[in-house]
C-alpha cells in the first residue's frame, strides 16, 4: 500500500477551492498572512491611517462550512462596512476550523454585520452565526510556585508571548501553596496567541506546571475583593508590539552553559541535553526556538518557548537559544 507524504495529503484536500483563493488573492493583490492556526487579512489594511479600531469593532463568525475561504468571505462581510482585520481559523490540512473573525473599521460596521448576517445561509442548508466578540484580554496563570516571583514571571512571559501590559499576582484560591497570576494584553488577539502559546508550551517555572485559561468574571471579582500580594507590574518596553523583546544581557549570560553544566556536576544531576528547534522567523533577524532542557537527575524537564537574535557570525541561533534556555533554567534554579 503507497502512502502520501503528509504535505501531499493535505494539499489534496479541499484542492479547487484552495486554488480558487489562490487566484482571487491573486487578482486581488489582497495579502493574507498564516501564523500560529489562523490565516489574517489586514490588521491594518493598506492605506490605513491611525490608531486600531476602538473595543466592540470586532464580531465573531461561527458554523462556517470548513472548506469555505477568504475569497467568499471577506467580499461577504467587507460588504456592509470597511474591515480592519480578517481572521479565520485553520486546521493543518488547510480546512478552516468553522470559525472567524471580522474586525471592523467603526462599531457601526460591526453592528451592520450582525444584523444582516446573523443566520445567514452561505449556502443552501449552512446558517452562520455573527454576533459581538468578547474581546477578553485577561487571562489567568494558576498553580505558579509560591517562590515564583513576579520579576521571573515578567521575564518569561516577554520571552515567550507580546503585548503584556501588567502582571498582578495573589495567592491562588483554588490551589494550596500557589500562586495565581492576572496577566493583562493589549488586544484580544495578542491575549488569544498567549493563551495558545502557554497551553501548547507546557510552561513551567520552578519546575511546577501552570494553567492558562481566560480570565472568569466571578473569579476576577473574587480576587479583587482580595489583597494582592506585590503591587501590580506594568511591562515596560516599546508600544511597537510586532518587535520580540529580550532581557538585558548581563556577564551571566556569556557563560550561562559552563555555569549550568558546572551546577548540574557540583550537585550530580548529570549533563545536560538541549533540544532546540526554530519555528519562526521574523525579517527584522529575530528567531523564536521550541526549547527543552534534559537534566538526568530533575524529574521533569524544563520546557518552553524563546527569541533570540543572531547578532553575529560566531554562534548560530540554535546557539543563542541555548544560552538564553540555559539562563532561564539558571533563574529557576535560583542560580542567576
Amino acid at each position: 500500500q503507497r502512502h502520501l507524504p503528509p504535505q501531499t495529503w493535505t494539499n489534496s484536500i479541499n484542492q479547487a477551492n484552495k486554488m480558487a483563493l489562490l487566484a482571487w488573492a491573486k487578482e486581488t493583490g489582497i495579502d493574507l498572512v498564516q501564523i500560529n492556526g489562523q490565516r489574517r487579512y489586514g490588521g491594518p489594511p493598506p492605506g490605513w491611517v491611525g490608531d486600531p479600531p476602538p473595543v466592540g469593532t470586532e464580531v465573531f463568525i461561527g458554523k462556517l462550512p470548513q472548506d469555505m475561504y477568504e475569497n467568499a468571505l471577506i467580499p461577504l462581510f467587507q460588504s456592509v462596512g470597511k474591515l480592519y482585520e480578517f481572521r479565520l481559523m485553520m486546521t493543518f490540512s488547510g480546512l478552516n476550523r468553522g470559525f472567524a473573525y471580522a474586525k471592523y473599521s467603526n462599531r457601526r460596521g460591526a453592528k451592520e454585520a450582525i444584523a444582516a448576517f446573523n443566520n445567514f445561509e452561505v449556502r443552501e442548508g449552512c446558517a452562520i452565526v455573527v454576533c459581538k466578540s468578547t474581546e477578553k484580554c485577561e487571562l489567568s496563570l494558576d498553580g505558579l510556585a509560591i517562590s515564583v516571583s513576579q520579576q521571573e514571571l515578567e521575564a518569561m512571559l516577554r520571552q515567550v508571548t507580546e503585548g503584556i501590559l501588567s502582571i498582578t499576582l495573589y495567592t491562588s484560591p483554588c490551589q494550596k501553596r500557589a500562586q495565581l497570576a492576572v496577566l493583562k494584553y493589549s488586544s484580544h488577539q495578542a491575549a488569544a496567541m498567549a493563551k495558545k502559546t502557554l497551553m501548547e508550551g507546557n510552561m513551567r517555572l520552578g519546575g511546577v506546571e501552570m494553567r492558562v485559561d481566560w480570565l472568569n468574571p466571578d473569579l476576577k471579582q473574587k480576587l479583587q475583593s482580595c489583597k494582592e500580594k506585590p503591587p501590580s507590574s506594568r511591562v515596560q518596553g516599546s508600544k511597537c508590539l510586532g518587535v520580540p523583546k529580550q532581557a538585558p544581557l548581563s556577564p551571566v549570560l556569556h557563560n550561562a552553559l559552563d555555569h549550568l553544566n558546572t551546577l548540574c556536576q557540583r550537585q550530580y544531576l548529570g549533563t545536560p541535553v538541549f533540544l532546540t528547534k526554530c519555528i519562526q522567523a521574523n525579517p527584522n533577524g529575530w528567531l523564536r526556538f521550541w526549547c527543552r532542557v534534559v537534566i538526568p537527575g530533575c524529574p521533569v524537564p524544563f520546557s518552553g518557548f524563546t527569541w533570540v537574535r543572531q547578532d553575529g557570525p560566531g554562534r548560530s541561533g540554535h546557539e543563542e537559544a541555548k544560552v538564553a534556555v540555559a539562563l532561564q533554567v539558571l533563574r529557576m534554579l535560583g542560580e542567576s
